[in-house]
């Protein structure tokens, strides 16, 4: 029973016989006990030791109890103040394992996931744009979707583009086809490669995008509204593949001022090849013209002409068609000449 306050049980065994007949001594405790001197002495020893028996006065050689009143009461004590202080131990210890817990997950997740910052508004992205601008040194790559570029987008653009082009960064930039249709834009891109810059032109762009240095790229949140907000990415595997996404956009691309080649097989022209790819993915005239850069009356016009080409009695029935053609963009199948719509 007095084993929580550190008693063995033997050093109990022989506290209780001493409380019912204090004047025994140890030759009269072995043999009521029926133990050997040594072990009462060893017991004798541990109750001393835990201040529950001392030196008679009167007695040389002798003990006798301390008043258990007093000493189990300030052994209790000094358990429970030890209990006290283990308890404020193991509390630490919860603590340290929990900040070693939390630093370590922070760890992973810091190696796991992508290194993205947020950038919400246009004036956010347009100042992020000129410190990342301020800080390249060997070459910048971008996508400019949406055609005709607006008096703003260019006056933001020029100085900065100019003062890449000065400091001997290199640039090359991806335009839609449509810019030949926006005189503004063409001048403005004119003047940039009269600079050193190299443009080329294609007839659709996956999504707007600015690579600095192979490193550190900007895509927009919503590629649907560019001005909502940007994403900058620095995650080495994901610029790497946007680079490369670049590079092969790039090979394909024409220089600007160049005339677009009709596709051979089709007799399409790469811009009403790209329109019929956004119709075969159900995009409306709307958000093709969007895509595209020209106007929603110009996509209606190409739209309707491929019908009438392909003999297709709706946009659907176009995009079937065109398919078994082969005249998808990245269509890998043999292109065939179109013949009359199935009834």
């Amino acid at each position: 029973m007095l084993e929580v306050l550190g008693v063995s049980a033997r050093a109990e065994t022989v506290y209780r016989a001493m409380v019912a007949k204090p004047e025994l001594g140890v030759a009269e405790l072995a043999e009521q006990l029926a133990w050997t001197p040594d072990e009462v002495r060893a017991a004798l020893d541990e109750l001393a030791r835990l201040s529950l028996i001392r030196q008679s006065d009167q007695r040389p050689g002798g003990l006798m109890l301390v008043n258990p009143e007093v000493s189990l009461v300030s052994l209790l004590a000094r358990q429970e103040t030890e209990l006290t202080q283990r308890q404020q131990e193991i509390t630490s210890g919860r603590l340290a394992v929990s900040q070693i817990v939390a630093e370590y997950v922070d760890s992973v997740q810091q190696q796991r996931r992508l290194d993205v910052e947020e950038l919400t508004g246009i004036d956010t992205v347009r100042t992020r744009l000129v410190e990342l601008a301020h800080g390249c040194t060997t070459e910048v790559m971008d996508f400019t979707t949406g055609g005709g570029q607006s008096e703003a987008s260019r006056s933001a653009s020029k100085p900065l583009d100019q003062q890449l082009l000065e400091r001997g960064v290199k640039m090359r930039s991806l335009y839609l086809e449509s810019v030949s249709n926006h005189p503004d834009t063409t001048s403005y891109l004119e003047w940039l490669t009269g600079l050193g810059a190299r443009v080329r032109v294609t007839a659709s762009l996956p999504l707007r995008m600015i690579i600095f240095d192979q490193r550190t790229a900007i895509v927009p949140s919503n590629p649907d509204n560019t001005s909502v907000g940007a994403l900058l990415l620095r995650g080495s595997g994901l610029v790497s593949a946007l680079c490369a996404l670049f590079e092969h956009m790039w090979e394909a691309a024409l220089p600007l001022g160049g005339a677009a080649p009709r596709d051979d097989s089709t007799g399409l022209s790469s811009q009403a090849r790209a329109v019929l790819s956004l119709l075969a993915q159900g995009h409306t005239d709307e958000v093709v013209a969007r895509k595209l850069g020209i106007s929603v009356r110009t996509s209606r016009r190409v739209t309707a002409e491929l019908m009438t080409l392909l003999g297709a009695r709706s946009r659907f029935q176009a995009g079937v068609i065109a398919g078994e053609l082969g005249w998808l963009q990245g269509s890998q199948d043999e292109p065939a000449a179109p013949g009359p719509a199935a009834g």
